[in-house]
C-alpha cells in the first residue's frame, strides 16, 4: 500500500509563518492542509483555494472581505478564522483544526438520529449562525458536511462566507446559474432568484434537522435540476411520514422553518432555536450528549462533494474491416436505386428514326381467337418478368437495406425489442463502467441508430454503472501491519494515507478508523485516510496546590492518572492540603500515568537550643535562624541570658515564641 501522497504544497511556509504538514482533505474547491503557525507554535488548518479560483481577480477581492468579515465571529459554535493571505501563488484561509467527524460521516454511519440527538446537533450550529446573524453574516451554504463534530462532543459551523465568495466567480452547478451550494439544501429563493438572507440559513438547518430525522434530504432525483424543482414547487413533508411516533410538534418545526415562502419562516437561527427550545419543553425531550461516533470512523475532514459529469456517452466507433464499413449509408441508398433497375417501365425500344415498325402479318392457318390468347399470354408473361425483375432490384437496391432505430439512452430490454421490431438482431454486449449513464443504459450502438445495414446484427455498448470500491469495516482496530497486507491484497485502486492521531480506546499502533468511512463506495484513485492510535493523548496535570488532598485525588483519578500521596511539612499550606505535584501543574504526562501529591502535615517542629549564658543578641540570632519568634525580659541591665522557656532540648512548632530572661 502506497501510505504516502506526492503533493508539493506539503512542506511550504506561507508568509514565513505558516508550514503546510499534512493533506487532510481535498474537494473542488479547495484543499485542507494541517500546518504549524510557526510564530505561535500551533497547529491550525489551512484552506488552500483551488487553481481556477486564485486566477480571478473578483475571487480573490470577495474572499478576502468574506474572510475578514468570518474573522470577527468569536463563538465555541463557529470553527474560528486566524488569518488569509495570497502567497508562492495561493490565495489561502487560516482556520482553526478541528479533530472530529462531519455530520455527513456521523449519518452515514448511523442512517438517522433520535430526535434527543437531533436537537442535541442542531441547538449548536443554531446558536453559530445566530451569533452570525447578529453580525450580519450569512451562511449560505447550510449542509451536514460543513457540520463538524470534535471528538469532545463540540459542534461547530464551518466554511462561513466562502459560498459568496465563490458566488462572485461565476461557479454554478448543474442546474446552471446561481447555485453554489449544495442544491439539497438550497432554499426556494436562492433557486430561483440567487438571493440569501438569515431566513435562506434557517431553511437549510430545517432540512438538515428533517435529514438527521429521517436519514435522507426530503427531496431526491436523476439531476440537480429535478431536486431545485422539488424545492420550489413542493412542500417538504413531514419526518413522522417515514418515522412512526414523532411527535406532531417535531414536525411542525420542521414544516415551520421549511416554508417555501421566507416571510413565514423563523426570522433567522436564533428565532429558530427559541422555536426548538419550547419543542422540546413541550414534548419532554431529554438533553443527551452529542453523538460523535468514534467506534468508526476516524478523524475530521471537509471532505468534498463528487458531483455528476453532464457529457454524453460517447459513442464507440465501428472495428476496422467490418462488413458495414465498405459503404456508407448515402452511397448504399442512391447507387442501388439507380444501377439495378435500368429502363424498369419503359415500352417497346423505337429504332433511330422514332418510326414503329409494321405489324406482323397472322401466320396462314392460325384462327383469331387463338391468336388473341396468345397475345394475352405473352402480356401475361411480360408482366411476370417485369414484377420479377422490379422485386429483385428492389432487393439488391434498397429492400436489403434496414435502418438502425435509435438505441442511445434506452435500457437493455427496450433496445433488444427496437431491434426485434426492425427484424435485426443483437449481437454482442459489452458492459462497461460509467460514472454518469445509470446500470443496463445503452451506451452506444454498432452501426449507429440511423445507419442502413444489410446484415442483422447489432453490437451494444451497456453501462454497468459507476465503477466501485470500499474499504472491508473488518480492517478497523487491526494492527496497521496487517491492514496493510491486506490492502495490498484487494489490489483497490485508491490511494491511501496514513495519520497518526491519539485515541484512548485503541490500541497504539492499531487503525482507527478510515476516511470516507470503510464500506463507502468509491470511485477510482479516491484518497483514502487511514487513521494509526498513537495511543491515548497525554493529559495535562491540573492546579492543585492548596485543594485538599481528597479533591486533589478525585480530579487526578477523573482524568485516568494514578494517585500517589505522601506528607510534609510547610509553614505556607494549611494540614490537609496539597503542598507540590509531581509532575508539576500544566506539564502533560502520559494517560495512565502516575501524579504523586504531597500533603502538608502542618507547620514543621523545631528542638530548642541551649542559649543560657549566651550573649542575648547572639540567642536572638540563634533563635529566629531556626523561625522561633524571641521575646527577652530584663533585670538590671544586663546583657547575658539567665533563663529560657521552653527549656533547651524541647520541641516546638515553627513560629513558637521563646522566652529569654536576662540578667547582668
Amino acid at each position: 500500500m502506497d501510505t504516502t501522497v506526492t503533493d508539493p504544497v506539503v512542506g511550504l511556509v506561507l508568509e514565513g509563518r505558516y508550514r503546510l504538514e499534512e493533506r487532510l482533505a481535498r474537494g473542488g474547491m479547495s484543499t485542507v492542509y494541517a500546518a504549524t503557525d510557526l510564530r505561535l507554535d500551533r497547529t491550525v488548518a489551512v484552506k488552500v483555494m483551488a487553481e481556477h479560483l486564485k486566477h480571478d481577480p473578483s475571487f480573490v477581492d470577495r474572499f478576502t472581505r468574506e474572510a475578514r468579515a468570518a474573522a470577527m465571529l468569536s463563538h465555541p459554535n463557529v470553527v474560528s478564522v486566524s488569518d488569509q493571505g495570497s502567497d508562492q501563488g495561493l490565495v489561502f484561509l487560516v482556520m482553526e483544526l478541528v479533530r472530529g467527524r462531519t455530520l455527513r460521516d456521523l449519518l452515514q454511519a448511523r442512517g438517522r438520529l433520535t430526535v434527543a440527538e437531533a436537537f442535541a446537533v442542531l441547538e449548536p450550529v443554531l446558536s453559530g449562525l445566530a451569533a452570525a446573524h447578529r453580525a450580519g453574516i450569512v451562511h449560505r451554504d447550510i449542509k451536514p458536511e460543513n457540520v463538524l463534530i470534535g471528538h469532545d462532543g463540540v459542534v461547530k459551523v464551518a466554511d462561513f462566507g466562502l459560498a459568496r465568495a465563490v458566488a462572485g466567480t461565476g461557479q454554478t452547478s448543474h442546474t446552471g446559474g446561481v447555485l453554489i451550494g449544495t442544491v439539497a439544501y438550497l432554499s426556494p429563493e436562492q433557486l430561483e432568484r440567487g438571493r440569501a438572507d438569515a431566513r435562506s440559513d434557517v431553511y437549510a438547518a430545517g432540512i438538515v434537522l428533517f435529514e438527521m430525522l429521517t436519514g435522507h434530504p426530503p427531496f431526491g432525483g436523476d439531476t440537480p435540476l429535478a431536486v431545485a424543482y422539488q424545492h420550489v414547487h413542493h412542500d417538504v413533508p413531514t419526518p413522522s411520514e417515514e418515522v412512526p411516533g414523532l411527535a406532531w410538534q417535531v414536525d411542525e418545526l420542521v414544516a415551520r422553518t421549511t416554508r417555501r415562502d421566507p416571510v413565514v419562516r423563523p426570522l433567522d437561527a436564533g428565532a429558530f432555536l427559541a422555536d426548538l427550545e419550547d419543542v422540546r419543553s413541550d414534548v419532554g425531550i431529554p438533553r443527551v450528549p452529542v453523538p460523535t461516533g468514534r467506534s468508526s470512523a476516524g478523524p475530521d475532514t471537509i471532505r468534498p462533494t463528487n458531483r455528476p459529469r453532464t457529457t454524453s456517452p460517447q459513442r464507440h466507433p465501428s472495428a476496422p474491416g467490418d462488413g458495414t464499413e465498405v459503404l456508407g449509408a448515402s452511397s448504399r441508398r442512391s447507387g442501388s436505386r439507380t444501377s439495378m433497375l435500368p429502363g424498369m417501365g419503359a415500352g417497346p425500344t423505337t429504332d433511330v428514326a422514332g418510326a414503329r415498325p409494321a405489324p406482323p402479318r397472322p401466320r396462314p392457318g392460325v384462327p383469331d381467337h387463338i391468336r388473341r390468347r396468345r397475345a394475352r399470354f405473352a402480356v401475361a408473361i411480360v408482366l411476370l418478368l417485369a414484377i420479377t425483375v422490379g422485386a429483385v432490384g428492389w432487393w439488391f437496391g434498397s429492400g436489403r437495406w434496414t435502418t438502425v432505430p435509435e438505441l442511445v439512452g434506452l435500457d437493455r430490454e427496450a433496445a433488444i425489442g427496437q431491434l426485434q421490431e426492425a427484424g435485426l438482431e443483437v449481437g454482442s454486449v459489452e458492459e462497461v463502467f460509467d460514472e454518469v449513464v445509470p446500470v443496463d443504459q445503452v451506451m452506444s450502438a454498432d452501426p449507429e441508430g440511423g445507419d442502413a445495414i444489410r446484415g442483422t446484427d447489432v453490437d451494444l455498448v451497456v453501462s454497468k454503472g459507476p465503477e466501485r470500491f470500499a474499504v472491508d469495516p473488518a480492517l478497523v482496530n487491526r494492527p496497521i501491519d496487517e491492514v496493510r497486507a491486506a490492502l495490498a491484497e484487494a489490489e483497490l485502486p485508491l490511494t491511501f494515507t496514513e495519520v497518526l492521531d491519539y485515541d484512548n480506546d485503541v490500541p497504539e499502533g492499531n487503525v482507527t478508523g478510515f476516511d470516507p468511512q470503510p464500506g463507502t463506495q468509491l470511485a477510482r484513485d479516491t484518497a483514502v485516510t487511514v487513521y494509526v492510535s498513537r495511543g491515548p493523548a497525554p493529559v495535562a496535570v491540573p492546579a492543585l496546590i492548596g485543594v485538599a488532598a481528597a479533591d486533589a485525588r478525585a480530579t487526578l483519578e477523573q482524568l485516568e492518572f494514578v494517585v500517589e500521596e505522601t506528607t510534609g511539612q510547610s509553614s505556607e499550606v494549611e494540614i490537609g492540603e496539597v503542598m507540590a505535584v509531581d509532575p508539576p501543574a500544566g506539564q502533560e504526562a502520559p494517560f495512565g500515568s502516575t501524579v504523586t501529591i504531597q500533603v502538608s502535615d502542618g507547620l514543621p517542629q523545631v528542638t530548642v537550643p541551649d542559649v543560657v549564658g549566651d550573649d542575648v543578641d547572639d540567642a536572638t540570632e540563634e533563635l529566629e535562624a531556626l523561625g522561633l519568634r524571641v521575646e527577652v525580659q530584663t533585670f538590671i541591665a544586663g546583657s547575658t541570658v539567665r533563663r529560657q522557656s521552653p527549656g533547651a532540648g524541647d520541641v516546638v512548632r515553627w513560629g513558637d515564641t521563646i522566652y529569654l530572661l536576662v540578667i547582668a
